[in-house]
């Protein structure tokens, strides 16, 4: 009999796979790698269940949206976990991750760690008005209760740079997380590859989070290409000032009369973030017809 449920972790060709409360430990079908279909963790699927309990998926619905490393699907919002020291961020990269997200239509949420060493004061001038900015102190868990208000109800994914304690809020947001991921990984005979693995958990009064690899393990190649054309649209404070230029193909990169400019002159938009977007342009602009064919 063919059931229904949601991908709740992967690692390999093993899928953790929820249906009605009960929780199966799934294969794909091999017809789907002649499909070219990876089952991601967010997605709905149809399974077979076999005599000794496990299953088989027999079928993947069509996606919302989809990140292909991490392999997710289906996502809301992606949570992007950075300290303000200890590393210190990387504020281009973290602008091409934010960039990608609104180009695939999930929203994004900024929470700084580690203020109590290095204030979040530069940053939450850059962010704050564009998307939503939280300050958390794990140690004591402060501010994570604004967070899991934030993420209550929808399907987040929580990401960072390596040391950003994106762990530590996980467990405040969700206590217990890091048992259930030791006994998740008994469960599907995890080995040492780490960072191919993703994690689903259900939050206390609706919601679900996933737990992915951090930012060394991303590439943002990987998850799309946004052309040239496209990229002022990826940085939501440029809106009110596209098609208010002079000229109509104006790049925003250092033409005169140029409002996106004009808007970093007064102030008005982040002479950080508007760095990062030039240097985005040129590396939009060296991108080769081979890449496009390879564009998710």
């Amino acid at each position: 009999m063919a059931l229904r449920g949601m991908i709740i972790s992967s690692l390999g060709e093993s899928y953790r796979v929820e249906s009605d409360g009960a929780e199966y430990i799934c294969k794909a079908r091999g017809v789907f790698r002649a499909r070219n279909i990876t089952p991601y963790c967010g997605d709905n699927v149809s399974f077979e269940t076999l005599d000794d309990g496990s299953g088989v998926i027999t079928d993947v619905f069509e996606r919302k949206n989809e990140i292909i490393r991490p392999p997710l699907a289906n996502l809301d919002q992606i949570v992007f976990v950075i300290s303000t020291c200890e590393p210190e961020p990387n504020i281009l990269l973290l602008d091409k991750f934010l960039a990608v997200a609104e180009y695939k239509g999930i929203s994004s949420v900024i929470v700084f760690t580690k203020t109590d060493k290095y204030p979040a004061d530069e940053y939450l001038r850059i962010y704050s008005g564009i998307y939503p900015v939280f300050c958390v102190d794990n140690e004591k868990n402060e501010g994570t209760e604004a967070v899991r208000n934030m993420i209550a109800g929808k399907f987040s994914a929580l990401t960072g740079n390596s040391g950003s304690g994106k762990s530590s809020l996980l467990n405040n947001i969700c206590p217990g997380a890091m048992i259930e991921t030791n006994e998740i990984s008994r469960k599907l005979g995890r080995g040492k590859h780490t960072t191919r693995r993703v994690d689903i958990y259900k939050l206390d009064g609706g919601g679900i989070v996933a737990d992915t690899p951090g930012f060394s393990t991303f590439e943002t190649s990987k998850y799309d290409i946004i052309m040239k054309a496209d990229l002022a649209d990826c940085f939501p404070e440029f809106s009110e000032y596209l098609g208010k230029c002079r000229f109509q193909d104006c790049s925003h990169t250092k033409e005169s009369g140029c409002a996106v400019i004009e808007a970093v002159k007064c102030g008005k938009i982040s002479t950080s973030r508007h760095d990062s977007y030039c240097r985005m342009y040129r590396e939009a602009e060296q991108i080769k017809p081979w890449q496009l064919k390879q564009k998710q």
